[in-house]
């Protein structure tokens, strides 16, 4: 009877496994195409705030365990586990500016794409994922590394204030006066983060007056003299400059040889005040010294949010399969991507590519602290097997694996939004400095001590 109470003050959607609706939503709990092996046995998919304690106490009741989602973009799937609760937030979709004290309140499952042109009217910005689509519940929790990061620092160093509801059911305000180490923890513990978060207060930027691009191509036996320009021009560029390296098959609208080529690029964005401080910005990158060369030269030009969100679109679209990987280092990006190149040139599909980006979290040490998020290495490379044959899907997970394994020597830690946390046990763990991995668990067993949200996926 107690049990059928606590259901009942739930005012969302209750879903067992084995009820007729079961494999339709646990199968929506997931972006990727790709399915995950695991069933929760209930699904709860809140309709408000007020769903969250009551779920956490049915979940008492019931002796299940909880995860959390936002809007299933991990790419493991780590929201949906085995013999537990899987709480689903998509619901929670409701923002606030406030111009004035250039904030903004923040449901978990508000996407970029959703939030970028409500605060470019009040001319604001936020460091939103590079992916419109990705919700930024998972994504702050995780650190956030996404538009103008190099600038502005992770997204998570501009959460000011986080409320949650707590293994009690207890819903808590946590900033730098209340509950600082939940805050702490917020920043950058991902899905091993041991509280549902209900809404976060964002510390908002002015918006950029004017956003540039460019864009090189080359052929990927060019790698290594391509890596070791990019590194030089870095250094020349402002922090507002994002600056990566993708190695991938040529776009359609780079060649009309057929097969397409596999090649190098090197994209530089500039964040800006205007249009010719952005075209100045971007400089550096006009003077390549094998310009001849590239298989495609886009000149810089302007560019918006959106167009960056469609971009994205393009590289990781959905209906789709897909598994990726992570991998900090201090090896300079010749030696590691000398080594993914051959990987990419042996992808079963030509989907798949490889990230490099460019000081994704910042080099400035000030907008790192006070959060666990940790930022492992000099360098930072993100493999993505991508295809969309379900009979491929051993295929193109080993290749991932033997991508990853191949520069594994290189490594000093991983990225945990999107680590494959299923293929090692130490995959958490070495998504974190070992003081902040400590801190992690004390704080768990503080806050948690009976474990009722699952801690990190793992094989």
């Amino acid at each position: 009877m107690r049990e059928q109470r606590q259901a009942g003050a739930v005012e969302g959607t209750i879903v067992r496994r084995g009820d007729d609706a079961y494999e339709a939503v646990r199968s929506a709990m997931v972006w990727n195409r790709l399915k995950p092996d695991r069933f929760p046995e209930l699904i709860v998919r809140a309709a408000s705030e007020r769903d969250v304690p009551a779920a956490v106490r049915l979940a008492r009741s019931l002796g299940l365990r909880i995860a959390v989602r936002s809007a299933g973009h991990s790419w493991c799937g780590s929201p949906v586990r085995s013999d537990g609760m899987l709480l689903d937030l998509s619901g929670l979709r409701r923002y606030a500016i406030d111009p004035g004290s250039a904030t903004a309140s923040v449901q978990p499952a508000v996407t970029g794409r959703e939030l970028v042109p409500a605060l470019a009217e009040a001319g604001l910005a936020f460091p939103t994922g590079h992916c419109g689509t990705v919700a930024l519940g998972g994504y702050l929790l995780s650190g956030g590394l996404g538009w103008n990061s190099g600038a502005l620092g992770p997204a998570c160093h501009s959460v000011e204030e986080i409320e949650a509801v707590t293994a009690d059911g207890e819903t808590v305000r946590c900033n730098e006066h209340e509950n600082a180490d939940l805050l702490w923890a917020a920043r950058g513990a991902g899905p091993g983060f041991f509280a549902a978060v209900t809404r976060f207060r964002l510390r908002l930027h002015p918006a950029p007056g004017a956003i540039a691009t460019t864009t090189y191509a080359f052929p990927l036996a060019d790698v290594e003299p391509v890596c070791q320009w990019a590194t030089e021009i870095s250094h020349e560029l402002e922090p507002s400059v994002e600056l990566a390296l993708t190695l991938a098959t040529a776009a359609p609208f780079m060649t009309d040889v057929t097969p397409r080529p596999k090649v190098v690029t090197v994209t530089a964005t500039a964040f800006a005040a205007d249009a010719e401080h952005a075209d100045e910005a971007l400089r550096p990158l006009g003077n390549c010294p094998f310009a001849d060369g590239a298989v495609h030269h886009r000149a810089p030009g302007p560019t918006s949010f959106a167009a960056l969100h469609d971009t994205a679109d393009v590289l990781w679209p959905s209906g789709l399969r897909y598994a990726a990987d992570t991998l900090w280092s201090d090896a300079d990006f010749a030696a590691l991507l000398s080594r993914l190149g051959d990987a990419v040139r042996e992808a079963p599909s030509q989907r798949s590519l490889v990230l490099a980006p460019f000081a994704p979290a910042s080099h400035d040490g000030d907008l790192l602290r006070d959060m666990a998020f940790s930022v492992l290495g000099e360098t930072c490379a993100v493999p993505y097997a991508i295809w969309d044959d379900p009979s491929a899907d051993e295929a193109n997970t080993r290749w991932l694996r033997d991508a990853t394994a191949s520069v594994e020597p290189l490594g000093t830690g991983h990225y945990v939004a999107e680590a494959d946390l299923t293929a090692h046990p130490a995959r958490a763990e070495r998504s974190f400095r070992a003081n902040d991995w400590e801190r992690l668990q004390n704080l768990r067993a503080r806050h948690d001590p009976q474990g009722l949200f699952h801690t990190y996926l793992a094989p």
